[in-house]
């Protein structure tokens, strides 16, 4: 990267915001491989040329034009989410169930498709009565749930209408990242919409440990780790490269005991996992995952020499779900 050679509007710039991982989801509230495949509608044009500079222009490095067209394409597609979840208490019977006057929770998601297709997370409309969609432009609309896995953490939604020129976003295939490679986060950390945050692809292959539908728990497997900051209300939102091409959903972060905010570690469930189970819950409304009906413990040295198993490595079945 070429260095700034130029710093005479620097004054004008400053004066201008599941082995498992024990992780948070993010979403704000009150709180099988296939290769993937493109939603069928066009999606966004690649990020191409650099943007031209003028005499009232900063020259903007080659990395910071490349961060400023995809930001300028890529935010368009990006939503806010806004649920409200009936609060019922200890009720009398027959008593109405509570609602609250505002948003009981938050989170992201980004266009899948031209037939109003939003991908977010399951945690972010989990229990919703209500599905607020905000456009980058400010638009409001109603959304519908279409389909839901909390065992993959993924969940469709479906507005009836979009801005004039909203494009989906194009999927990338996450079998190709790399770790150091740049990565881009866009959603709405606290309720701040179509925030930009950019790190590195810091892990690949991990896991993460949800519930599940059918009983137990359920790993998510080939999950992404990135040091790009996300927050809660960035949960939903898009994992990107440096071309604009979903590599990710943004959905989890680790954080220290107490702690709430980011820490330097967060996760994405990959474009692969989101290829193969948004299709099936846009037809079917839910994903059927395969699954041996077993909870297994991993055996390690540690692990045998506690209790004297013959073997260190292997699995040891606990449960066997009939």
């Amino acid at each position: 990267m070429r260095r700034i050679i130029s710093l005479l509007l620097l004054a004008v710039l400053m004066s201008c915001t599941r082995p498992d991982i024990p992780a948070s989801p993010i979403a704000q509230a009150p709180t099988p491989t296939a290769p993937p495949v493109r939603p069928t509608d066009a999606p966004l044009p690649p990020i191409q040329a650099p943007m031209p500079t003028t005499s009232t222009e900063v020259a903007f490095t080659e990395y910071e034009q490349r961060l400023i067209m995809l930001y300028q394409q890529a935010s368009q597609a990006v939503v806010s989410i806004d649920v409200v979840v009936d609060q019922r208490a200890n009720l009398p019977p027959g008593h109405p169930p509570i609602s609250p006057d505002g948003p009981t929770g938050q989170g992201s998601g980004f266009l899948f498709d031209a037939q109003g297709h939003i991908v977010t997370n399951h945690h972010v409309i989990n229990g919703a009565s209500q599905i607020q969609v905000r456009f980058a432009n400010g638009a409001t609309v109603v959304a519908d749930l279409i389909g839901s896995d909390p065992d993959s953490d993924l969940a469709v939604i479906k507005v009836t209408s979009l801005p004039e020129g909203m494009r989906p976003l194009p999927l990338g295939d996450s079998r190709l990242v790399h770790v150091g490679q740049m990565a881009v986060a866009i959603g709405s950390p606290f309720g701040q919409p179509n925030t930009l945050t950019v790190g590195v692809i810091s892990g690949l292959g991990r896991t993460l440990r949800g519930p599940s539908r059918d009983f137990g728990s359920f790993s998510i497997p080939n999950v992404i780790q990135t040091d790009a900051a996300i927050n809660p209300g960035n949960s939903g939102g898009p994992l990107l490269n440096l071309r604009g091409e979903v590599i990710g959903v943004n959905t989890a972060i680790s954080v220290s005991l107490g702690g709430s905010s980011f820490e330097g570690v967060g996760y994405a469930v990959s474009a692969q996992t989101v290829a193969r189970v948004v299709p099936a819950l846009i037809t079917h409304g839910r994903y059927d995952h395969p699954w041996l009906g077993i909870s297994m413990t991993t055996i390690d040295t540690l692990f045998a020499n506690r209790f004297g198993l013959p073997v260190n490595r292997g699995v040891l079945i606990g449960v066997v779900q009939a």
